[in-house]
């Protein structure tokens, strides 16, 4: 693949080697690709979509609840209705003193602000953070490097995905399987015995000028050497059966001009033959090539009239081969420019002479079809965008499984870059939902392609391995480079390489997109069980009685033990198998689901109601009417601070096993949190409280409701 800077043709490996060591204008089609992918457009992911709306809503509602607890707390405070447990008034107008009544309104404040506090899940940052942390280590292992952390959940929301062909769908391994040569149409390509001596010469003598490849044969004997890009060495492979000798061949004669591979699709060459004439020799796309020749060089080595067959192009391409044609045209002296004007020379496309057709076989992935249908089933549409003839995309389209039938393989779902890019932008939109594989397509293709799907409301995946694939891979919601075949300039616009440059490697990103938002709403809806039942109980202790039996410091516990170590176990779930038989999420959808509201509901409602119950009816219900007051208080606020956080860890167990911190902190650092230890009647009704949520748990998960928001 080349690609152009301002005037200049390089092969991409030197455009790669000299961008890393020279600047260009903003003006050359360098500038301006860079620049195209340098914009920044401030965009958010799926995921801070949703976390914004969630934390906006918990946020104003919170606010809300304490501002409105600060006020009612006030008035009663002022009004005599608040009373310590002897039942005495705390405030006295005219009697209690200034400083007395400071601490009363700092306490309410301190009340106040512990119920914001408790509203706001601090942990879900810490928990999208270290599930998108770990979830980009764990990648690792399935050939996937991700470059930016909020890729790994973005692709977890990916409706479509964009992919090459080649390389990705392909094993990029090209083999010449097949060739026609004048009239003669054969596999055996491994010999040259068919074909004229003539037609040899002329195709042996294109095959070694016309390549940005090479050939090495060791002179103390060895295995030949052919490097080059796929296709190339394929076709010097070929070369060297038909008798090539590259290098007696390379010597022969200069080379005058090179237009390396363009956006047309070929490639040309002219070299200055001894007798003084010039041979000018193309390569490219078969229909491309075949669209400038009017002549061929038959059996008889004779050059004969074209007619406007394409019947070759249209067999080989229906077996899933990439047709390449090599055609020739002789020049002579008086219509070639002089030695100072021959750098501009525009070298002759018309009147060609066909030498051959040549097949060549990129076997699909092992795999690939499997991983195309799992893709299905889950809701993402995979196409196939490739600069390949559009008959050679659509075999291998219906051999990987994108197109599953013939009906299936025709307009609007199969289509040429040049039809897509000439409809206009509504049209193109519409048609966009409905192609599977697009065919001879550019880059600006797939970037339009990118676009019209974004704007339909796709999370669009796309892959690219070549330089001029950066915009379109900018333009994604995920840009997935190649790590083997793709250049720097892609990797650079990319948001994960693929190491490997499997397809198969693509859905395993899927799967741990889709973990990070499991994992995620799993840990939403552990600490929103948290903070409702919290919030509700120290809301309706303190506006009846005004005090609260869950204090300042055992929430703000319970807030940095349970968030932590919640997040730390929730967050590390690995993906399972069942999260690709479900739709994605989309853009929009809210982490909090109708699902979520349910279990979270029940579970809260259950530990509110017991203990609520506990609270006000604690000490007859536990037999502490004897006891002094201020024990008795303790003991029942202790039972219910106890109950509340082995209630929790009953809740988190059903995903993980937590940590045991919250025994030995009720048993030994009492006086820190105002507790006092328990003895084995409480503590067997703080476990059995605790255990009811699980039973309660499948009975809630027995309550039909929508999965959607």
């Amino acid at each position: 693949m080349t690609t152009p800077i301002g005037s200049l043709w390089l092969s991409e490996r030197d455009w790669i080697r000299n961008s890393e060591v020279t600047s260009v204008g903003v003006n050359t089609e360098w500038g301006m690709l860079m620049a195209s992918i340098s914009e920044d457009n401030g965009e958010e992911t799926p995921l801070q979509v949703r976390l914004n709306g969630v934390a906006t809503f918990i946020g104003i509602v919170g606010l809300a609840v304490g501002v409105s607890v600060l006020f009612v707390l006030l008035a009663r405070y002022f009004t005599g209705h608040t009373k310590n447990v002897y039942g005495t008034r705390q405030f006295k107008a005219g009697v209690t003193g200034v400083g007395t009544a400071v601490n009363g309104v700092i306490k309410i404040f301190t009340i106040a602000v512990t119920i914001v506090v408790v509203a706001v899940p601090e942990g879900l940052p810490l928990a999208v953070t270290l599930t998108l942390a770990y979830s980009m280590r764990r990648m690792m292992a399935d050939k996937a490097l991700v470059r930016r952390l909020s890729a790994c959940e973005t692709m977890g929301s990916a409706t479509t995905i964009c992919s090459d062909k080649t390389g990705t769908l392909t094993l990029n391994k090209m083999t010449a399987v097949e060739a026609c040569v004048g009239e003669i149409r054969t596999d055996f390509t491994s010999s040259s015995s068919l074909l004229p001596a003539r037609v040899v010469s002329l195709l042996t003598e294109g095959i070694a000028y016309n390549t940005n490849g090479s050939v090495f044969k060791p002179e103390g004997g060895g295995e030949t050497e052919v490097s080059g890009s796929p296709t190339e060495k394929a076709i010097l492979v070929w070369g060297l059966k038909l008798g090539m000798n590259f290098k007696a061949i390379r010597s022969e004669s200069a080379i005058a001009h090179v237009v390396p591979f363009n956006s047309e699709k070929k490639r040309g060459v002219a070299i200055k033959l001894p007798d003084s004439e010039f041979r000018v020799h193309w390569k490219g796309a078969a229909e491309i090539v075949l669209a400038s020749c009017t002549q061929y060089m038959d059996v008889n080595d004779q050059v004969s009239a074209m007619d406007e067959d394409k019947k070759a192009i249209e067999d080989m391409a229906s077996c899933c081969l990439r047709c390449v044609a090599l055609a020739y045209k002789t020049c002579k002296m008086e219509d070639i420019p002089n030695n100072d004007e021959q750098a501009k020379w525009t070298l002759p496309e018309d009147e060609l002479i066909l030498l051959a057709i040549v097949g060549l076989k990129d076997p699909c992935r092992s795999g690939v079809k499997d991983s195309v249908e799992l893709c299905k089933r889950a809701g993402v549409k995979v196409r196939m965008v490739t600069g390949d003839n559009i008959l050679t995309a659509r075999a291998i389209a219906l051999e990987c499984g994108i197109l599953t039938s013939d009906a299936e393989a025709t307009e609007p779902y199969l289509i040429e870059g040049r039809v897509f890019r000439s409809l206009p932008d509504m049209q193109r939109e519409e048609i966009a939902e409905r192609i599977l594989v697009m065919g001879r397509s550019s880059p600006n293709d797939k970037l339009l392609l990118v676009q019209a799907l974004k704007r339909h409301g796709h999370v669009v995946g796309v892959t690219g391995d070549g330089t001029n694939d950066a915009p379109a891979l900018h333009e994604a919601d995920i840009g997935l480079a190649m790590g083997i075949q793709g250049t720097e300039v892609a990797k650079e616009s990319s948001d994960i390489i693929i190491l490997d440059d499997n397809f198969a490697s693509v859905v395993k990103i899927i799967r741990w997109g889709r973990s990070v938002y499991a994992n995620i709403q799993k840990f939403i809806q552990f600490q929103l069980t948290v903070n409702v039942a919290a919030l509700v109980i120290n809301v309706v202790a303190a506006i009846s009685s005004g005090d609260v039996p869950l204090n300042t410091v055992q929430l703000l516990w319970v807030n940095l033990i349970m968030d932590t170590l919640g997040a730390l176990a929730l967050a590390t779930e690995p993906p399972t198998d069942h999260l690709m038989h479900r739709p994605p999420v989309g853009r929009r959808e809210p982490l909090v689901t109708n699902v979520v509201w349910r279990n979270l509901l029940v579970q809260a409602f259950y530990q509110i109601s017991v203990l609520l119950i506990l609270n006000f009816s604690g000490r007859k219900l536990l037999g502490l009417e004897k006891d002094p007051i201020d024990h008795a208080n303790k003991v029942k606020n202790t039972l219910i601070f106890n109950a509340f956080v082995l209630c929790q860890i009953f809740n988190e167990f059903k995903s993980r096993k937590p940590d045991e911190l919250n025994v030995i902190f009720i048993e030994f650092l009492g006086k820190f949190t105002s507790t006092v230890k328990l003895d084995w009647h409480n503590w067997l009704i703080s476990i059995v409280i605790a255990f009811i949520s699980w039973p309660l748990a499948v009975v809630g998960k027995l309550i039909q409701t929508d999965p959607s928001p």
